[in-house]
């Protein structure tokens, strides 16, 4: 069965396209108030596209409920809410991509495990397997861009230059833009590397898993300035998807055993 899976995030729509169990491709898309469909349709490359694209069942999740309400009229479309995700002590307000990122993170490596999710904002999801697939707690704060953007635009005598550079900048600059990198990127790694020398003495056999765009920045950064944690960052730029994956396996083998 082909089937999409979608991920709306606070900033953009995150698309995948599966065929049975295969992920196939993934794009991105910016949110859109009409057109979604014609709009998805674009990116899906032609060895992927079906002869009708409106017969294929959509699996979504969303933050951002005006974008929610667009998708559950399309046809064929499941929404993944929080109650879908079998994961305890879960509090109402957690974020649905937490929760399936962590929920697919302790199904795939049966350890405790730590989400460093690096998007609009960081997010730090921890949860732990056993007695049963449980969350621990976790932290928001605002992603590199964000933080850039936000100093940026209260300070109008500075630029805006992007957050995707990947070399680790020099701490002490000797420029306006080298100093806003400087304080945003080494800040920002300081309270990373705090979060994750905490989990580690509280689970040192979990597994450390980056997601979200900044993910392979956040690895760059994060081994150039900790040696130590080298080999230990795992990188999964579709966990969310490994999340909605196993909440559809879920579903289709409870309805056979039922």
């Amino acid at each position: 069965m082909d089937w999409l899976g979608l991920v709306i995030g606070n900033s953009r729509s995150h698309w995948a396209y599966f065929r049975d169990d295969k992920l196939v491709h993934t794009w991105n898309t910016p949110h859109s108030l009409e057109m979604q469909t014609q709009l998805w349709q674009q990116f899906i490359p032609p060895e992927c596209s079906p002869k009708n694209s409106l017969d294929i069942p959509l699996f979504f999740a969303s933050v951002v409920p005006q974008q929610s309400q667009i998708w559950r009229s399309y046809p064929h479309s499941r929404e993944i809410i929080l109650a879908d995700v079998p994961l305890g002590d879960m509090y109402s307000s957690l974020g649905i991509d937490r929760a399936l990122a962590v929920y697919a993170a302790l199904i795939n490596w049966n350890t405790p495990a730590l989400v460093i999710d690096g998007g609009t904002a960081l997010t730090f999801t921890g949860g732990i397997p056993s007695p049963q697939l449980k969350l621990v707690g976790g932290a928001i704060l605002p992603g590199l861009d964000l933080q850039l953007r936000s100093l940026v635009g209260g300070t109008a005598a500075l630029p805006f230059f992007g957050g995707n550079l990947i070399d680790v900048p020099n701490r002490w600059g000797r420029s306006t833009i080298e100093s806003i990198r400087s304080g945003v990127v080494y800040t920002l790694l300081a309270g990373v590397r705090d979060f994750v020398k905490d989990w580690q003495q509280k689970f040192p056999e979990s597994k450390i898993i980056l997601t979200g765009g900044d993910s392979p920045l956040l690895e760059n950064y994060l081994q150039g300035l900790e040696p130590s944690l080298s080999g230990k960052l795992i990188i999964d730029p579709d966990l969310i998807f490994a999340g909605i994956k196993a909440i559809i396996h879920q579903e289709v083998n409870c309805e056979l055993s039922c």
